[in-house]
């Protein structure tokens, strides 16, 4: 059949498309791709140029799981040993573990945000559920004095690790929808007050204290995002403190840690026992360590080595150059997810992209102040480095969604706009129901 000759001249080398420009021979359509606020060049199919934010944030979660290991198996090992186990025991669960971590996180970082936005309330439901399932006879597992593992075989599953995801997706599809009404506390504080307190006041049940404490750093570090007034926060914060400060003293283990912390050595051989020996690791590190393995740490001398107090074993081990790496991995971390949300135009990616980071920093800060005797032991891992499964797989989890958003952004320096005015809490709640700039927004009365 004759094709029409409109047909065969568009086709035809050298011919005027549409739009005026004229397309050489060999030249493939699509080359130039029109977009909210100007036009690129498409990028090639298969190839994804990422921005400097993501190549930081896979940098610094990079370093932080491969620099987790080795410290894990130095600070297993002995323990297994003593007990009759293999040296290599923990760390191979933990590489088992980082292995389906980092599966999930190519996954949700390939997850389109609307999809991850329609789990707002079935993410929260369900993890409130399994907080309560947690004290059930014969489900819940109770280890370490704690009952917070729910018991499937060998698998063995902490929902208060999988609440953190769930509060940051709950209150970043609730700030985005109601950034209007920010000035509103019927409207913004009030649910998500409710909702945290409900999940923190189970969490400490278990108990968690730690693990509330990081919850409460995510909410209120949205709201601050969100532009909620200061006076609103700092009433709301004074409350909560109130509340946490009874639940502190109401059992007696937590009186007697925040009792030690003002002066562990008068409590050395009880409640300050552990940060006593966490300070004497710290000091036996030197500047630049015993080297992996070389560190008497891990044999009897720090309980909880390879858990909560794993940043005493990497000083310990690298010494002070060590641990200042450490600390700059966490801090690249923290400026890599701070840029990205300053970049994203979508509020609910951008709120997601803040709450993560600041879960991650928050439990980092709270961990190492423990360890170093600046903040009272709560108990809470050290995020991609101190072993456990649930708080790795989750937070590498995080950390894909964070990446997902960024990968989406233009590399591209063109367009963007300042990260400092993008992050400020206005800028954040400005445009609450567009993914676009502001200058393709046009009222009714402007002409088109």
């Amino acid at each position: 059949m004759t094709r029409p000759a409109g047909a065969r001249a568009a086709t035809a080398p050298g011919h005027t498309g549409a739009g005026g420009r004229r397309r050489e021979a060999g030249e493939t359509r699509g080359t130039m791709k029109l977009i909210k606020g100007g036009a690129r060049p498409a990028r090639a199919r298969g190839t994804v140029h990422l921005s400097l934010e993501a190549k930081v944030l896979l940098a610094s979660v990079a370093g932080l799981c491969l620099l987790g290991l080795p410290i894990v198996l130095s600070a297993s090992a002995p323990g297994a040993i003593m007990a009759g186990g293999s040296p290599w025991s923990y760390v191979v669960r933990q590489s088992i573990y980082m292995a389906i971590g980092v599966t999930a996180a190519v996954v949700a970082s390939r997850t389109p945000v609307g999809i991850v936005r329609k789990l707002r309330f079935v993410l929260p439901l369900f993890t409130l559920a399994l907080l309560v399932v947690v004290f059930v006879p014969g489900i819940g597992h109770f280890a370490g004095g704690s009952s917070r593992w729910i018991g499937i075989g060998p698998i063995q599953l902490q929902p208060s690790e999988l609440m953190k995801l769930a509060m940051v997706v709950f209150a970043a599809d609730l700030l985005a929808r109601r950034a209007k009404r920010r000035d509103q506390w019927n409207a913004m504080v009030r649910p998500l007050l409710v909702f945290m307190v409900v999940a923190a006041v189970l969490i400490v049940k278990q108990p968690d204290l730690g693990t509330a404490v990081v919850l409460c750093c995510i909410t209120f570090s949205l709201l601050f995002a969100a532009g909620v007034r200061l006076p609103v926060l700092a009433a709301s914060g004074a409350s909560v403190c109130a509340f946490g400060v009874v639940l502190a003293f109401s059992a007696s283990y937590r009186r007697d840690r925040l009792l030690s912390f003002v002066n562990p050595f008068a409590h050395a051989s009880t409640s300050g026992y552990q940060v006593v020996q966490s300070l004497a690791t710290l000091g036996l590190g030197g500047v630049t360590g015993s080297g992996v393995g070389g560190s008497v740490t891990p044999w009897g001398f720090l309980p909880n080595a390879h858990t909560d107090f794993v940043f005493a074993v990497i000083a310990g081990n690298l010494g002070l150059v060590g641990a200042l790496i450490v600390l700059a991995l966490f801090a690249g971390l923290g400026w890599a997810g701070f840029r990205i949300a300053a970049r994203e135009r979508d509020p609910f990616a951008r709120f997601v992209a803040v709450g993560v980071t600041c879960w991650v920093l928050a439990q980092a800060v709270i961990n190492i102040g423990g360890v170093v005797d600046a903040l009272p032991v709560t108990g809470i891992p050290l995020p991609f480095i101190s072993y456990g499964g649930s708080s790795l797989v989750v937070a590498l989890i995080a950390v894909g969604l964070l990446f997902g958003i960024a990968r989406r952004q233009p590399a591209s320096a063109a367009g963007r706009s300042s990260p400092r005015a993008r992050l400020s809490p206005l800028a954040v709640s400005a445009h609450p129901n567009a993914s676009g700039p502001p200058s393709r927004r046009r009222s009714r009365a402007e002409p088109a």
